[in-house]
């Protein structure tokens, strides 16, 4: 994990709670009792970055993101 990394975002009033980034990225998104998605804190691993951009791609109410993180400093 580099500094300066991706980080996910999510959008809670956006999300439906449809599950499909927990299907899709299950190493950093679980979901709570009602289905909403709880994402990890921290980057992305870079071994996972093509799964989380999939995830952010496949969310069907774009309620979820993959941004830069800031480099601290």
């Amino acid at each position: 994990m580099s500094p300066g990394g991706r980080v996910l975002r999510l959008n809670p009033i956006a999300c439906d709670a449809h599950g499909v980034c927990a299907d899709l990225l299950p190493e950093m998104v679980t979901l709570d009792p009602w289905g909403y998605p709880v994402i990890a804190p921290g980057p992305v691993p870079a071994e996972l970055e093509e799964h989380a951009r999939r995830a952010v791609a496949s969310c069907p109410t774009l309620a979820l993101r993959l941004e830069r993180q800031p480099r601290a400093g």
